[in-house]
């Protein structure tokens, strides 16, 4: 999926973060989709989803789908 690099994206990050440098993704909204990227590295890859897709994987982080115990 690529993103148009005309419309400036506003980054968030949640507000459970805090700070001290820990593990923490920022995520900004585009037309139909959610981008998500790693907050220490705001230069590097990001993470396209459709809004469906992005609804749909974080159902799957909350049910522990993807924990890595």
């Amino acid at each position: 999926m690529t993103l148009d690099d005309s419309i400036p994206l506003v980054w968030r990050k949640s507000s459970r973060s805090g700070g001290g440098g820990a593990q923490c993704v920022e995520m900004a909204c585009a037309p139909g989709n959610r981008v998500v990227r790693d907050s220490k590295n705001a230069t590097g890859p990001n993470l396209t989803f459709s809004f469906h897709g992005f609804t749909a994987f974080l159902d799957d982080v909350k049910s522990g789908r993807h924990d890595l115990d």
